[in-house]
């Protein structure tokens, strides 16, 4: 991605990541109901800057499909509190063990471990509320907590989290580490393109070319991230320290060294573009996108 084609890529997405930030602003302020501790826990992790990646993944979906935001909104905020959720506790001591996320102090360490589990625990729940309310006919509503619970569950997210922590001092295995990812990372990625697609009406062949488009991204950006985390460059993404690496867990650089982790990517980022060759223009805020987060390495 040349300078220009990323200063017109960051103008494109902006006003996206505002819409975002507005209906996510809007739905976290919950009323009496809601102990203050657990409303700025929930904020705090939610509203914390950030790109905004897979929110954006499903509105530019929708738009590829036709559609512009309406439903597609609130599948995009349901997405960004499953992956919140997942984050908290991802950072807890019994998993990661961070004290920073996205350049500030993790939910834990400003509100104690019990409030970030059920901050957590809140969102998750959340996303569904979010999405069982959304304006669409209801077997549109039903397929899309379906994909989503399914992506977050035993198989996908939660699964990869698992098989993540037993991997740590494991001999490396590179299918082992690919699949891994592509549930741990990868799922959230897929999801967010389908619910897109299905909120936007796509089509199946329009739903499958997305699936296959995230599914590649999702890889890539772990590859990507895995190559900056042992670069410690606190500036790209917000958590650098090389602590994956140096923990022990497998990474791609780790295993493939820099070099071969970088043309990796660069061939799922290929691999990714191709797969939405039948939307033609309509989807290039995606091939951008995919170009920007191989990018994210330089």
């Amino acid at each position: 991605m040349t300078t220009t084609d990323k200063l017109n890529f960051l103008t494109s997405v902006e006003s996206l990541r505002l819409l975002v930030d507005a209906e996510l602003d809007r739905l976290t302020h919950y009323g009496s109901g809601c102990p203050t501790v657990l409303q700025e826990a929930i904020r705090h992790s939610l509203l914390s800057p950030g790109k905004r990646l897979r929110p954006m993944l499903v509105l530019m979906a929708a738009r590829a499909c036709g559609q512009q935001d309406n439903t597609a909104l609130s599948a995009a905020s349901a997405v960004e509190m499953v992956h919140t959720y997942s984050l908290i506790h991802d950072d807890l001591p019994a998993m990661d063990d961070d004290d920073l996320r996205r350049g500030i102090p993790t939910c834990h360490r400003l509100f104690g471990e019990a409030n970030a589990i059920l901050a957590g625990d809140a969102l998750l729940a959340q996303a569904f509320e979010v999405l069982a309310g959304a304006d669409a006919p209801p077997e549109i509503i039903a397929r899309c907590c379906q994909e989503l619970a399914t992506a977050a569950g035993a198989t996908q997210l939660v699964g990869g989290q698992v098989d993540d922590l037993a991997g740590v001092n494991e001999e490396p295995c590179l299918d082992r580490l690919e699949a891994i990812h592509r549930r741990k990372t990868g799922a959230i990625f897929r999801v967010a393109l389908r619910l897109g697609a299905i909120t936007g009406g796509g089509s199946d062949e329009q739903v499958a070319s997305l699936d296959t488009y995230g599914s590649k991204l999702g890889l890539a950006f772990q590859v990507t991230d895995d190559l900056l985390d042992e670069e410690g460059d606190e500036n790209a993404v917000g958590k650098r320290t090389g602590k994956d690496a140096a923990r022990g867990k497998l990474t791609f650089p780790g295993m493939l060294g820099k070099a071969e982790s970088g043309r990796r990517a660069s061939t799922l980022i290929d691999e990714a573009c191709q797969a939405l060759a039948g939307f033609g223009e309509a989807a290039q805020p995606l091939v951008l996108l995919a170009r920007f987060v191989l990018d994210r390495e330089k």
